[in-house]
C-alpha cells in the first residue's frame, strides 16, 4: 500500500483534501493510504513512516525548495494547485500524487 502525505500550514483543511482523497482511493479500488499533517511534521513522518510521496498545501509552497532538496531524492514532492486545494478536488490531487509516485521524481 502507497503511503501519500499533505502537508499545509496546521493540517487541518488538509486533513479535508485527504479524507476526498481517501474516498476516491477507495471508490475506485486504488491501495494508497492518505493522511494530512502539519508542516512541521514532515520530518518525522518521513524518519518515522516514510511516505510515498509528499503534498505541499498552497500555504506552504514556500518550503518546496527546502523539503525537495532534503527528500527529492527518494521521495517525490509536488506542491498542490491552489484550486484543487480551495475546491478540495481529491480526484485530481490523488491523480497527481500517484502520478508522481510513478515517475517517481521530483514535480
Amino acid at each position: 500500500m502507497k503511503k501519500i502525505d499533505l502537508f499545509c500550514s496546521a493540517g487541518m483543511s488538509t486533513s479535508m483534501l485527504a479524507n476526498k482523497m481517501q474516498e476516491v482511493a477507495d471508490a475506485h479500488g486504488i491501495q494508497v493510504k492518505v493522511e494530512a499533517f502539519s508542516s512541521t511534521a514532515i520530518d518525522f513522518q518521513v524518519e518515522h513512516n516514510t511516505p510515498d510521496c509528499i503534498l505541499l498545501g498552497p500555504q506552504v509552497r514556500f518550503s518546496f525548495d527546502d523539503v525537495n532538496a532534503k527528500y527529492g531524492a527518494k521521495i517525490p514532492v509536488g506542491v498542490i494547485e491552489s484550486a484543487d486545494y480551495g475546491n478540495l478536488n481529491g480526484e485530481r490531487v490523488l491523480k497527481m500524487a500517484i502520478s508522481l509516485i510513478k515517475r517517481g521524481s521530483t514535480a
